[in-house]
């Protein structure tokens, strides 16, 4: 039996992560801030990244509480500076985060990423990459 899920109430202004199940964009995290709260328990946010159609402002959108997550700490440097083979990280690409894994060095600053969800090996800069987490149950699980 699985631990119930421990509800997070956002408030107006917080830094969360918004997760895409949109068919091109699974597996992908965008960051947002929490505009308001409905009174049916949805949630406001407004992007960080991703702007209206016509470009004009940030994209708003209105989402279920299970589609958000709280913006994953920093890890410190150290623990992100020097990528593992196989080590499931996050790519920054296309305004968002998006869940991969390390196949192998490029060079000194750039890593070989491969995401499953599009059967793709992307190189990019260790700056562009973090360790990936999982908020499991209120509380962020490191990926190993």
């Amino acid at each position: 039996m699985r631990p119930p899920r421990k509800k997070v109430n956002f408030r107006h202004g917080d830094k969360v992560e918004v997760c895409s199940n949109e068919e091109g964009f699974f597996g992908s995290y965008y960051l947002a801030t929490v505009v308001s709260r409905l009174d049916n328990g949805l949630y406001v946010v407004r992007y960080d990244t991703l702007l209206e159609e016509d470009g004009s402002q940030p994209l708003t959108e209105t989402l279920f509480p299970k589609e958000l997550r709280p913006k994953p700490p920093r890890l410190d440097s150290s623990s992100s500076s020097s990528f593992k083979l196989y080590q499931r990280v996050d790519a920054f690409d296309n305004d968002g985060w998006w869940v991969g894994e390390i196949t192998g060095k490029a060079d000194k600053h750039h890593y070989y990423v491969y995401f499953s969800t599009t059967h793709e090996e992307i190189a990019y800069p260790s700056s562009a990459i973090r360790v990936h987490q999982e908020w499991l149950n209120g509380e962020w699980v490191r990926s190993n």
